[in-house]
């Protein structure tokens, strides 16, 4: 080799090795600047690309009534989502799916050939529905499970509950008010793709479920009460016609809720068929003008101020009397002389009650109405909640002072109406109205406990008294408007309403519509309950003592023959995973609650559940379960805490249209 040759080889070489040096350099910078500098926004581009998540919601917790009777639940329900990258043959998967689910095949189609990977075709479907599809193994199709709230009890107590979307947010009722408490935390799914383009599903947020501290809830109510009141209630609509009605059962001393209805009803389970006119909780939102229920208040306001006393008599003007360029009139063409205070009160006349309130003067009238919390909120823990209408004194013309002291020129809501009335029955003290008795978490321990709390007092405990004593007498006593309340070998102290509305349209108040009511407590010497029945524009029987007073009766009648508001020892479910709870009244106020075994050896609460879960627990327990109909467990027999007899069957009724 020659000299020449041997430098161009060298040269050659040395040429070889720099470029292999810049190459191996450009490479190192540009994964430096893949891996380090942009390594974050590539990764998750990456997993933008290959990662997909989903939300699932979580499974709201439970609401319980008093006595831990189960009114809203959480079942699991299978929805129903297609991959379309990953559909075959779109039109028969489209087909097949509409067919089953019953909906538009055209929506069905535009979703499966929608671009992407994840599209929702049917959320929270029947368990035959989801059985048939599962059994077509279409590819493309999943299903998932998802939470879906349950009222095992359909309409009952629906507008205090409300309702909760498929989100499992809360939307109306106890349910949109303590949503952050029964709502958990939501956990999210995620999953990737293999090589060969199948789904794999990768680890999910776990962590969620350790950060879940939902509570259940725990009410007021007494689900036998809000049954005996929801039905005689729906009767009462029925019989007279009425457009529709309200009843509030509470108990004075604790402010307590134990029963709250509106009439007509509507299923929670299915709420969005309804119009949000119909599922409105009336007995918190809407105002009506109270007419003579308000007449007791205005005559407690006199006698707490020493204006006026049992025996005193007042000119009753033979049913007509002159206010300003206005002539007002007893009602029914009642034309009474002279009245005693009780007479006023047993015979509800209007010019007495506008006599009385002369006296007491305008200032002082208003003084007391608010009072007794007229004019403004209850704060009851129910959204919604109206503070009526009453204007300032200042602002009241002699008419306006006169048709207020017999219940026209001002508005009330129905919870502010039976508050009021227990301070009465109270020994004059306004106790604060609650819904909720308290909180509690998945082991059965109380978060929060809302203990009754007395709001101001009104009256004196002598003035409770003698208000007490002339009201008893309107339903006790011969020719009272209350009669058609009275309770054999039981003292009722109540009051009739019959108020006319104002008809807007013809700018009067109207000869036909009106809302007839009564409110009333028992026993009078001890009062444990106090019920305020409300019918709105009954069309047969409108005067309040012919067709709410006998409402309060019936109602009254079957809670003495069938509850105790009282709690003894009650089991309940606090979650799906049959961890159960003790609840022991030790006191009007004191609730203990521990953890319990589960009892085996009873029949176990099927109602909300699935046919699989029923199919589940029953084997494991060796139950023989008979099942009819499809969907969620509705009813059952034997009933759940029955003694499992050998061989004996237990009947399970489901419907898919809750």
């Amino acid at each position: 080799m020659t000299a020449k040759s041997g430098r161009w080889l060298r040269f050659r070489m040395a040429s070889i090795l720099v470029l292999f040096f810049v190459l191996y350099v450009a490479l190192v910078s540009r994964a430096f600047q893949l891996q380090v500098v942009s390594g974050e926004t590539l990764g998750k581009l990456a997993d933008k690309q290959h990662k997909k998540s989903l939300t699932l919601y979580p499974e709201r917790r439970f609401i319980f009534d008093r006595n831990g009777q189960k009114l809203a639940a959480t079942v699991m329900a299978d929805s129903v989502y297609v991959d379309p990258s990953n559909v075959e043959d779109r039109r028969k998967v489209s087909t097949k799916l509409a067919s089953i689910l019953g909906v538009n095949r055209q929506k069905v189609a535009e979703a499966v050939s929608s671009e992407g990977s994840f599209r929702w075709i049917a959320r929270q479907i029947s368990p035959v529905r989801a059985d048939r599809i599962r059994a077509l193994q279409l590819k493309g199709v999943h299903l998932i499970e998802e939470p879906r709230r349950f009222y095992p009890h359909r309409e009952m107590a629906c507008h205090l509950l409300g309702f909760a979307g498929i989100d499992s947010t809360g939307l109306d009722g106890l349910e949109s008010k303590y949503d952050e408490y029964l709502k958990g935390v939501p956990n999210e799914v995620v999953w990737g793709r293999d090589a060969r383009g199948y789904r794999i599903y990768l680890d999910d947020n776990s962590s969620s479920i350790e950060d879940d501290r939902s509570c259940s809830l725990f009410l007021t109510i007494d689900s036998k009460i809000q049954y005996i009141v929801e039905s005689q209630l729906q009767g009462a609509i029925e019989s007279t016609g009425a457009k529709g009605g309200t009843v509030i059962v509470m108990d004075p001393g604790t402010g307590e809720v134990l029963a709250m209805a509106n009439g007509p009803r509507f299923n929670p389970n299915t709420f969005s068929t309804y119009t949000a006119d119909s599922r409105r909780n009336r007995a918190v939102t809407d105002c009506f003008e109270p007419g003579s229920v308000l007449k007791p208040f205005v005559v407690a306001a006199a006698l707490e101020e020493g204006l006026v006393t049992e025996t005193d008599m007042f000119d009753c003007e033979n049913g007509s009397y002159r206010v300003g360029d206005r002539v007002i009139h007893d009602a029914q063409d009642e034309r009474f002389q002279k009245l005693s205070l009780p007479e006023i009160i047993k015979h509800s006349s209007n010019i007495g009650s506008i006599k009385v309130a002369e006296r007491l003067g305008r200032e002082k009238l208003y003084q007391y109405i608010t009072q007794f919390g007229f004019g403004s909120k209850t704060d009851i823990d129910l959204p919604g909640e109206s503070r009526g209408i009453l204007r300032d004194s200042g602002e009241w013309r002699d008419v306006d002072f006169a048709t207020i002291s017999f219940g026209q020129g001002i508005s009330v809501t129905a919870i502010q109406l039976v508050t009021a009335m227990s301070a009465i029955a109270n020994d004059g003290v306004l106790m604060k109205p609650h819904v909720v008795r308290c909180m509690v978490d998945k082991k059965g321990r109380v978060i929060k406990e809302f203990k009754p709390e007395e709001v101001r007092r009104v009256l004196s405990p002598e003035t409770s008294r003698r208000i007490t004593s002339i009201l008893t007498d309107v339903v006790e006593g011969e020719g009272g408007t209350g009669g058609n309340a009275r309770i054999a070998n039981l003292s009722v102290a109540g009051k009739t309403g019959t108020s006319q509305k104002f008809d807007f349209d013809m700018g009067r108040y109207s000869a036909k519509k009106v809302e007839a009511s009564f409110i009333g407590f028992f026993p009078a010497e001890d009062p444990q309950m106090v019920i305020l029945v409300i019918l709105d524009e009954p069309k047969t029987c409108r005067w309040g003592g012919v067709s709410a007073a006998p409402v309060f009766k019936k109602v009254s009648e079957q809670i003495l023959r069938c509850s105790n508001k009282n709690v003894g020892l009650m089991e309940v479910a606090t979650n799906g995973n049959n961890e159960n709870v003790d609840i022991i009244q030790a006191s009007t106020t004191e609730t203990i609650y521990h953890d319990t075994e589960v009892d085996e050896s009873v029949i176990p609460d099927f109602r909300g559940m699935s046919i699989r879960e029923v199919l589940r627990i029953s084997q494991n327990r060796g139950i023989d379960v008979k099942i009819a109909g499809s969907g969620w467990a509705v009813g059952q027999k034997p009933a759940p805490g029955v003694r499992i007899e050998e061989n004996q069957p237990c009947y399970v009724l489901f419907d898919s249209d809750v």
